[in-house]
């Protein structure tokens, strides 16, 4: 079927005062229509809720190597057209195992990514590559070098590309992001960033792989290792170092992005130094308790260590602080006294700009250079942890200056046949 005759054969979404303040939706030629790849807690209770708000995009089809987690995000997307249009009957979404049958869909323009980190660049790769416009959750990738191939294949591509930055959303980050952009604050000299650190553990005891999920496909181009349900179970791939740097990138992708979208020329630093906590017990084994000094080019200082998350700005005329659920700034006048002003698309439902942007195929709010920015200060941190010495990055090269060892840390061996370099 093509996607009007798929569409057509699919019951409309009816959602009274969508965000685009439409009562009904679009013709079905008309909505954006999306697979989700993916469909754990970020990806079914994450994405795919926030989608079924929306009257101008229809959820189509699932995909995750958990049998279990697919039936279900399926059956919430059915029962919640049903609810909708009043009709108990409502099917139509296709379920998956394999993300490469989901891309061979011609009816499916774009597709929301929320594996664990390892898979993200590889899906996303194959997905532009097939045509599809990409949402891919944060942190970009486990390697330096998958996201450098990942913005190539994107500007090759010419597909719509949002980073899953969803706090850009907010009123009060957007507003503080303003205040330093406007340059209220004066010239900034220092900026801290803040994000929790990781967790300790994870048992090494193996188990029968689970009826119902497909192992080899879960890990693709990790290590094979033998199943072990810390592996897989959620929080535990976020700290092991087959599928992650941890909550470097993990939480660090949060404050690390505000950075990135109020700095007046955004940039990345060119020197990092630091100290942390390499656990060397249980399947966990991601740095912990980091704290790295870093320097731009521009001699300005930063900083990133754990703690509560937050960015702190400090310019010559005061400090601003923007955390997930807060503003505050030195004097208060900086933020209270900051006159509301259009900066870009900010402030839009994340999922929405996505949507908007694949109709009007234009750029959304969070785009490759900026995911790529921020997750390289992850990477750059987590090396020079790692090394225990001073790492230069040189921003034009884009490349590690002078340490052969840190330079091999940029890249990792993927498996086949799931190796995006070959």
């Amino acid at each position: 079927m093509d996607r009007r005759s798929f569409l057509k054969s699919a019951a409309p979404v009816i959602i009274t005062g969508t965000a685009l303040g439409r009562g009904v939706a679009p013709p079905a030629s008309d909505r954006v229509t999306l697979g989700f790849i993916g469909t754990g807690g970020r990806g079914g209770d994450g994405l795919i809720r926030n989608a079924l708000v929306h009257a101008d995009c229809q959820c189509v089809a699932v995909c995750d190597p958990f049998r279990d987690r697919r039936e279900k995000r399926a059956k919430q997307i059915e029962d919640s057209y049903a609810k909708r249009n009043g009709s108990a009957g409502f099917k139509g979404v296709a379920m998956y195992n394999d993300f490469r049958e989901l891309l061979r869909r011609k009816d499916i323009d774009g597709v929301c990514i929320a594996t664990p980190d390892h898979w993200h660049v590889p899906i996303m790769i194959a997905a532009a590559r097939a045509g599809k416009d990409v949402y891919v959750e944060k942190p970009l990738s486990p390697t330096v070098e998958e996201n450098l191939l990942a913005r190539k294949v994107l500007k090759e591509t010419g597909r719509v590309f949002q980073y899953g930055t969803q706090q850009r959303g907010a009123e009060h980050v957007r507003r503080g992001c303003e205040v330093v952009r406007s340059g209220r604050i004066g010239k900034i000299h220092e900026i801290e960033v803040v994000a929790p650190t990781g967790e300790p553990g994870g048992s090494k005891a193996t188990a029968p792989i689970p009826d119902g999920l497909d192992w080899e496909i879960w890990q693709g181009p990790a290590p094979a290792r033998e199943f072990q349900p810390a592996r897989c179970v959620t929080p535990g791939h976020y700290h092991i170092t087959d599928y992650s740097i941890g909550f470097l990138g993990g939480w660090g992708a949060h404050p690390l992005d505000v950075l990135d979208w109020a700095l007046p020329v955004p940039a990345v630093p060119v020197e990092y130094e630091g100290t942390g906590l390499i656990p060397t017990e249980g399947l966990f084994d991601t740095v912990m308790h980091w704290e790295v000094r870093c320097r731009y080019a521009n001699g300005t200082a930063m900083s990133f260590k754990t703690g509560p998350d937050s960015t702190t700005f400090h310019g010559a005329d005061g400090w601003v602080r923007i955390s997930r659920t807060a503003i505050s700034s030195s004097p208060e006048s900086l933020v209270s006294g900051f006159a509301k002003t259009p900066f870009n698309n900010m402030g839009e439902n994340h999922l929405l700009n996505f949507v908007n942007a694949i109709r009007r195929r234009e750029a959304p709010e969070s785009p490759i250079d900026s995911a790529l920015r921020s997750d390289l200060i992850s990477h750059m941190s987590n090396i020079a942890v790692r090394t225990g010495r001073k790492i230069r990055w040189d921003p034009v090269k884009e490349t590690i200056i002078g340490d052969a060892e840190a330079s091999r840390m940029l890249r990792r061996e993927q498996r086949a046949p799931w190796n995006v370099f070959v």
